[in-house]
């Protein structure tokens, strides 16, 4: 939006991002704010709106740890438009009001094909969790259909022992969530993000306590969803616990 509205003809005097980092896409700060001299303000809110018939001023402060703003921080800006972004908040009442157990990320808990807990229910896309760009929303998509479609020929595994899949150290959460191993793929797909943002570290998959892969990451970052993939004959039962976690490497 600041680069629209500055292409549009508006003098955009900032943005600011309440978070100590962007979380933005590395691409769009630099050709949207960096490309265009558009000033961010990290770790910074709006803390007043002053206007009666429209908006007259703004002030912005620093916030600290918790968020809140830090009096005697202020700055203020002379402006005619404010912007608001609050990202995206999956609208999922249609599976709350069948009591479909959820995540998290605000949408349902899934298997590696889609499927809730619900039998012969399925849930992807920015419902399920937010993501970067379109075309993982459409992959995305294509394997949910494929869930289902074998569901309707009664061949989706019905499995009463699952593997468990959660969000260990540095990672904020990772889906799926559970695991009902099959004969349907050589590789499991996982996506997740990573509460801040790191440099030099290793993703790293433990199943039932024991690391089965480490994946080196020189820099990682919230905005950005990671995909990665993990072989399925590195697990060797379907019952336990995968946790996917960040950790640092040695020096």
């Amino acid at each position: 939006m600041a680069r629209r509205l500055t292409l549009e003809g508006a003098k955009v005097l900032g943005v600011a991002e309440i978070m100590p980092w962007s979380n933005g896409l590395n691409r769009n700060m630099v050709q949207c704010l960096y490309d265009f001299n558009i000033p961010l303000y990290l770790s910074h809110t709006v803390s007043k709106v002053v206007g009666k018939e429209r908006v007259e001023r703004i002030e912005i402060s620093e916030v600290d740890a918790h968020m809140k703003a830090i009096p005697g921080t202020e700055q203020s800006f002379n402006v005619d438009t404010l912007i608001l972004s609050i990202g995206l908040i999956p609208n999922n009442d249609l599976l709350n009001s069948i009591s479909c157990t959820m995540s998290r990320t605000r949408g349902a808990i899934v298997n590696e094909h889609f499927e809730t807990d619900i039998d012969g229910i399925f849930s992807c896309g920015n419902v399920l969790h937010v993501h970067d760009l379109v075309d993982n929303v459409v992959a995305e998509a294509r394997e949910a259909g494929k869930g289902a479609a074998l569901y309707i020929q009664g061949k989706l595994p019905r499995e009463d022992q699952v593997i468990a899949c959660l969000a260990g150290d540095g990672v904020g959460y990772v889906v799926p969530q559970k695991i009902v191993l099959d004969e349907s793929d050589d590789n499991l797909l996982f996506k997740f993000r990573v509460k801040a943002p790191s440099k030099n570290v290793f993703i790293e998959y433990a199943f039932n306590g024991e690391v089965i892969k480490r994946v080196f990451k020189p820099v990682i970052i919230p905005s950005e969803m990671e995909i990665e993939s993990l072989p399925k004959n590195l697990l060797k039962t379907n019952q336990g616990t995968l946790t996917v976690s960040l950790k640092a490497k040695e020096a």
